[in-house]
């Protein structure tokens, strides 16, 4: 049995297809959609192999990565106004915003596409399951920071 579309039918699909686009423009991963998600530097110990897997992640999901070999970050931290209590083994600037420590490249690239009033995102310490660490599994929070220090949860991963 053959079923003819009419045209409110086709038209109907027309729309679901460009609807789901659309939404899925927002999940989807930059390179699946064939668009760069921006570029950052990196700034990094030359002796800190988890900073190097971490840029490797960025890169593989599409950013430009100019990295930055230092023996000390910290001067970099201050300038950027990266609180304390959130410092990490790197830093990454891009964009207008601070990205410390291993924060996933899915929500570095939100950032930069969205702009929310915020200095960066920071990803405190070295979680077992954030990217470029991968040694295991374990929940760790990506908390948002302003210039002022104000602080707050931005996601959740695990």
């Amino acid at each position: 049995m053959t079923t003819l579309l009419t045209r409110r039918g086709w038209l109907r699909a027309a729309a679901s297809g460009v609807a789901l686009l659309l939404i899925g423009k927002r999940a989807w991963p930059a390179p699946l959609l064939g668009r760069k998600p921006g570029e950052v530097t990196a700034y990094r110990s030359p002796t800190c192999g988890c900073c190097g897997k971490w840029i490797d992640r960025m890169r593989e999901t599409g950013f430009t990565v100019t990295e930055r070999r230092m023996d000390d970050v910290t001067p970099i931290k201050r300038e950027h106004s990266v609180p304390e209590d959130l410092y990490s083994c790197h830093t990454a600037v891009g964009g207008g915003y601070v990205f410390e420590g291993h924060v996933p490249p899915d929500l570095v690239a939100r950032v930069l596409r969205e702009r929310p009033s915020i200095r960066g995102l920071a990803v405190p310490g070295m979680p077992a399951s954030a990217p470029g660490m991968e040694t295991g599994p374990g929940r760790y929070d990506v908390i948002s920071f302003t210039r002022t220090g104000k602080t707050s949860v931005y996601a959740v991963r695990s």
